[in-house]
């Protein structure tokens, strides 16, 4: 089963989140700049053939792109460590289940946003987030009060 969080928890574990999303998302633009990078060099040797390669500069590409690659994974690696689920790397999208009245939904949370402000139901998805109000607080399983 799912880590259960209460909004107060996940709150609490927005810094670390929006630490781990931003090297992941900087570690997969970097690993994608660096296999261009590779691609078109590769592209170059095809099409002219015979060149002279720098063998060092290969070398130090694929290097930077597997660290890029490693950091990526290992941000990835502490996000779903944490219990929160990753919706979308490319907008920082974070759900954490939680419990409302009984059934399991979903606390909302985008990078760049300051705190958790919504929530949706499993079978919907970020079109569907409602605001956090009073209703949902004096619904929800460890609420903290507004």
């Amino acid at each position: 089963m799912a880590r259960m969080f209460t909004l107060h928890e996940a709150e609490a574990m927005l810094p670390d989140l929006e630490r781990w999303l931003r090297s992941a998302i900087e570690s997969r633009k970097g690993a994608s700049a660096l296999e261009e990078q590779l691609n078109a060099l590769l592209l170059r040797i095809n099409i002219l053939g015979g060149i002279q390669v720098d063998i060092g500069r290969v070398v130090d590409l694929k290097t930077g792109k597997d660290q890029h690659v490693e950091r990526l994974k290992k941000a990835l690696e502490e996000i779903e460590g944490s219990g929160a689920v990753l919706k979308d790397l490319d907008t920082g999208l974070i759900d954490f289940p939680t419990l409302l009245e009984g059934e399991e939904v979903y606390l909302c949370w985008k990078l760049g946003e300051t705190g958790i402000g919504f929530w949706h139901h499993t079978t919907e998805g970020y079109a569907g987030r409602k605001q956090i109000d009073r209703d949902f607080l004096d619904r929800h399983q460890g609420s903290r009060p507004m």
